[in-house]
């Protein structure tokens, strides 16, 4: 084997193992958005597994409610629309914008109760109301895991190189769970 052929091998196999290491770079590297893409979707399954044992446990609340408080229709026609927004919700941006508009509504819903002594000693409203609250806290545990999730996907989407291949293979940046403003308010109490 004569100096050329023996340079031409070495050149051949220099070659091979450049394209190797690119081809399993990009593999590992597309793999990698492959997972933490659905890291996002597991964790905003939990997010919706939690929303909707909200929206299942709302209607009771209100009935019960309603028993004792007649003449704040107002209060319970706002979180019915609200929690029917919920369930006519088809994509992550409605379910966000339609859940933030439901917690405002409960919230308006929790001050109806403050004006109710005999209601707050009901013990099928402890219940349900331990359980919404209960449910409430596993939601902003599951948001926050969403959350984190996405950041970690999409600071990963944006970094050099990665930006180049999640382009190329059509990675998005993903949404955030934001509280809407109007949850930031303090519900107005009028007696």
């Amino acid at each position: 084997m004569g100096k050329t052929a023996k340079a031409l091998v070495i050149a051949g196999i220099v070659i091979l193992v450049i394209l190797l290491s690119i081809f399993f770079s990009i593999k590992g590297t597309y793999n990698t958005l492959v997972r933490l893409d659905e890291g996002i979707k597991g964790a905003w399954a939990q997010v919706e597994n939690q929303l909707q044992r909200r929206y299942d446990l709302i209607p009771n609340y209100v009935e019960t409610v309603k028993g004792y408080a007649r003449h704040e229709k107002e209060v319970f026609l706002r979180v019915t629309e609200a929690r029917s927004k919920v369930g006519s919700a088809t994509n992550i941006k409605e379910k966000i914008g339609a859940n933030n508009e439901l917690s405002s509504a409960l919230s308006r819903l929790l001050f109806v109760v403050e004006r109710y002594p005999d209601l707050k000693a009901n013990q099928n409203f402890i219940r349900l109301q331990d359980e919404l609250a209960g449910t409430e806290n596993r939601i902003s545990v599951e948001r926050r895991r969403y959350n984190e999730a996405v950041k970690t996907y999409n600071v990963k989407i944006r970094s050099f190189p990665t930006n180049i291949l999640a382009g190329i293979f059509g990675f998005t940046k993903a949404e955030f769970f934001k509280v809407a403003a109007i949850a930031k308010e303090v519900p107005k109490v009028k007696f």
